[in-house]
């Protein structure tokens, strides 16, 4: 194969072995990562998991206590936030309430000294890029939550960024107005093509947003990957329970493609593993078909079922008392017996302490 669209692209930040602590605390544990240019990364985890602390860390904030920070290549460790070729926006926005739409994005433009020209130049252009042409006179206080997002977005984009980093924005918006601003957000980076780095603890959002997710948790990045490989490749039982709804139960791996969980063997597409070795399994709610009995690989007791608007969410117990969630477009009676039925591919086997390297190492043998 020849072209440059195989090359792989030069990453635009790149963070080596960072560790940071805080007195006896250790915050982040030895995180490395790259970040391409013209990408929508997200850092997806708990409250307290480290991901804010990895993004202070990139815009200049805090220090880590070892590891280098890279842009294009060069080490920005010592180079003070004003300096560095990126921008932060924060939760609160950050927003001058004194100044009005125009003066607040104009604020870095007049700090830099650029001639009044160029400033109501560059302004316009981000105010009509934003869909905020025409509020330039607008007090702060008189907008909306997602008008004060885009004027926030805005005041960082006039300043031409390599990069922009989001400290979970949307937050403080109600979940309308989020999703409006999740389609808005993923549209604005890829028309700019510049990179995006997103911090949230909404599930949803990640998937719905990104190009590559890290999961973060405890101060280290659990699994990276596309929102498609995170959802349907969970590496741990921390993954699979985080990113969506998961039914995980212990099995045991009786050979490659062939696994045994509550009492009976099932082929399924994983391989790479021990003879016999101890597992857990993970069967997504939506991949579950209700059956009859008789037509069922799985057979459970309905308990209780909600109905969510596109689906009712049912929740069942086999004999060995698992719980069991299941989607499914139809209601079921409460305490009915039913079938449950699932192809090999929906079931993914996890193997207990493994790491990323190891477990995308181990994809590759079977994918091939």
């Amino acid at each position: 194969m020849g072209g440059d669209k195989y090359l792989a692209k030069k990453p635009i930040v790149s963070l080596e072995n960072i560790n940071m602590s805080i007195d006896d605390h250790q915050i982040l544990k030895n995180v490395s990562l790259e970040l391409e240019e013209g990408k929508f990364y997200t850092m997806l985890g708990p409250s307290g998991s480290g991901k804010t602390s990895i993004l202070r860390v990139i815009a200049g904030f805090s220090q880590p206590t070892s590891g280098e920070v890279l842009f294009n290549g060069e080490k920005i460790n010592n180079i003070p936030p004003n300096k560095r070729k990126l921008n932060t926006i924060f939760q609160d926005y950050a927003l001058f309430p004194h100044l009005n739409v125009f003066e607040n994005i104009a604020f870095g433009l007049k700090l830099q000294q650029k001639s009044k020209a160029e400033i109501e130049d560059r302004v316009q252009q981000i105010l009509k890029m934003v869909q905020l042409t025409g509020l330039e006179e607008r007090d702060i206080n008189e907008l909306s939550g997602g008008q004060k997002q885009r004027v926030s977005i805005a005041r960082s984009l006039v300043l031409n960024p390599r990069m922009l980093l989001l400290d979970e924005p949307l937050s403080a918006l109600d979940a309308k107005l989020r999703k409006e601003m999740q389609y808005e957000l993923r549209e604005l980076q890829q028309r700019l093509g510049i990179t995006f780095l997103f911090i949230t603890h909404d599930q949803e959002e990640a998937l719905a947003m990104s190009d590559f997710i890290f999961v973060i948790n405890a101060g280290e990045i659990l699994q990276s990957g596309t929102p498609v490989d995170i959802y349907d490749e969970p590496i741990n039982h921390f993954v699979a329970d985080f990113i969506g709804q998961s039914n995980i139960v212990p099995g045991i791996m009786v050979k490659d493609f062939l696994v045994n969980f509550v009492g009976k063997d099932f082929e399924c597409a994983d391989a790479g593993m021990r003879p016999n070795e101890q597992v857990e399994i993970v069967l997504r709610p939506e991949d579950l078909d209700i059956t009859s009995v008789d037509q069922g690989k799985l057979t459970v007791r309905v308990d209780s079922q909600i109905f969510r608007g596109d689906f009712y969410e049912i929740i069942a117990y086999d004999e060995d008392d698992n719980e069991w969630q299941i989607q499914s477009t139809n209601s079921v009676e409460d305490d009915a017996v039913v079938g449950i039925n699932f192809d090999p591919e929906d079931i993914h086997v996890m193997r207990y302490g493994e790491k990323e390297q190891d477990f995308d190492a181990r994809l590759e043998t079977y994918e091939d």
